[in-house]
């Protein structure tokens, strides 16, 4: 076996010369089998092994065995050994868990906290081909996405498995054979647990009455559908590209128009890509809010839906705006600020500039002082050269601009004409001629970071 576990690390690429692989041993047959493995592996790589042990607070006296059994071979074995104790139940109780849960949540804890103090390069778990099939079988029953039906991976990060090649019965005779002894823990037989009852009862009947090699066919399953899902993830990650982008405040909007030209088959996936992008997380973005997505774009401008991390989703004209809860509702621009200057015509340079947010603006036309303000009734702004107007509203109108933005947005206005709307569109009748003398600059820029001189503007 222990040459079938060595090729299969060599595949998967986990474990290279000089690593330091950081293994949790709980006891049990699995994680003594893989300490085993590992014992003879690093001593051909030249490698380095540092056992974790996490005390759970739940079995007693037994779970107390477990520790003084880990502790006298880790010794005989001369491997160091980290120890934590932790009272599971309370720890579920305070972080709102099922004990299950909070144990996987203390042992991740635990190795990453070990990987980082002793230098560690992997950490390497024991789950073998009996596991992933449960796992499989319990996402399956649950609902579950392609990713649920790869079950656990090979590799993920510094998180390595090398006994997933091999069944439960091939760990056992390999430990019998060389008269290695381990822990028994009881509660593993115990049907309190779902995963449990999958292990004791569901997988049993199927190998006797189904197909003795079921373990071994589903396990080859899994593996194709992680495949697979890997590839459909990597293709809705490019396909996001296409179908998103960020407006002028930094907001990920969701173009509808080129998301409704992503293949149907994908678009469930594209759209999971989106909100972990939009949300900043991956865990806890689910297909629920998937679906809340699907229905937001049948609904009317402005109709919203909660996401979790405090991000709302709101129907726009372009298809759903993200916007985060401290976000929604500020002032579009508003912490930016504004520069003016005058220039004589003659001094100024010759090209205008191409940055969108510096313009130049005819002074000798302007009546009035110019302000800097958000929309009022009545305004309105000059179109085209032959002097046609338009009011402000119809404009925000016809470029499908949200309302809550429109308030937002900050105008520079001549009375109740407005000379630009920043971010948007300059007006026709204030722009610099053969005949401006004088010329107006105006600079908008956002944020304070930006390394510009901030004593020459004003707020």
């Amino acid at each position: 076996m222990y040459e079938k576990v060595k090729q299969y690390i060599e595949e998967q690429h986990m474990i290279e010369e000089k690593d330091k692989v950081i293994t949790g041993v709980s006891g049990g047959a699995d994680s003594i089998c893989l300490l085993f493995i590992l014992i003879k592996l690093m001593k051909e790589l030249g490698g380095a092994i540092h056992v974790v042990h996490v005390h759970h607070g739940i079995r007693g006296e037994e779970a107390d065995q477990d520790e003084v059994y880990v502790r006298k071979l880790c010794e005989q074995k001369k491997i160091p050994l980290t120890v934590f104790r932790e009272n599971i139940p309370v720890y579920a109780q305070i972080h709102g868990l099922t004990e299950e849960e909070a144990g996987r949540e203390v042992r991740r804890n635990a190795f990453e906290k070990v990987l980082k103090e002793q230098g560690g390069t992997k950490i390497a778990l024991a789950h073998h081909m009996n596991d992933n099939v449960e796992t499989m079988l319990w996402n399956l029953c649950r609902g579950t996405s392609l990713k649920g039906l790869g079950a656990i991976a090979p590799v993920s990060g510094v998180w390595i498995r090398p006994l997933l090649c091999v069944k439960r019965g091939e760990i056992e005779s390999y430990l019998e054979k060389w008269g290695i002894s381990y822990c028994t823990d009881a509660t593993n037989m115990q049907n309190t647990y779902t995963r449990n009852r999958i292990r004791n009862e569901v997988i049993p009947y199927l190998e006797k009455n189904i197909n003795e090699q079921a373990v071994l066919h589903m396990a080859e399953t899994a593996e194709q559908m992680r495949i697979l899902g890997d590839y459909v993830r990597r293709e809705a990650v490019h396909l996001k590209t296409k179908c998103t982008y960020r407006d002028t405040w930094g907001r990920l909007i969701l173009a509808q128009k080129s998301f409704q030209d992503t293949d149907q088959v994908l678009r469930s996936y594209v759209l999971h890509e989106i909100l972990c992008e939009a949300a900043g997380y991956r865990k806890n973005i689910g297909a629920v809010h998937v679906r809340m997505m699907e229905e937001l774009l049948k609904k009317q401008v402005g109709r919203k839906a909660a996401l979790p991390y405090g991000i709302t989703a709101v129907r726009c004209y372009e298809g759903i705006c993200f916007e985060r809860e401290k976000e929604a509702g500020k002032a579009a621009f508003s912490e930016g600020k504004f520069g003016f200057r005058i220039l004589e015509r003659r001094d100024a340079p010759k090209a205008f500039p191409k940055n969108p947010y510096t313009k130049w603006f005819d002074y000798d036309i302007i009546k009035n002082t110019v302000k800097i303000r958000h929309r009022k009734p009545g305004d309105y702004l000059t179109i085209d050269k032959n002097g046609n107007t338009q009011k402000l509203k119809q404009y925000f109108i016809n470029e499908k601009i949200p309302r809550e933005t429109r308030e937002k947005i900050w105008l520079l206005a001549d009375g109740s004409h407005v000379i630009w709307i920043v971010g948007y569109r300059q007006n026709q009748i204030y722009q610099v001629t053969e005949k401006t003398t004088r010329i107006l600059e105006i600079e908008f820029y956002g944020g304070e970071n930006d390394g510009r001189d901030n004593k020459r503007y004003a707020q």
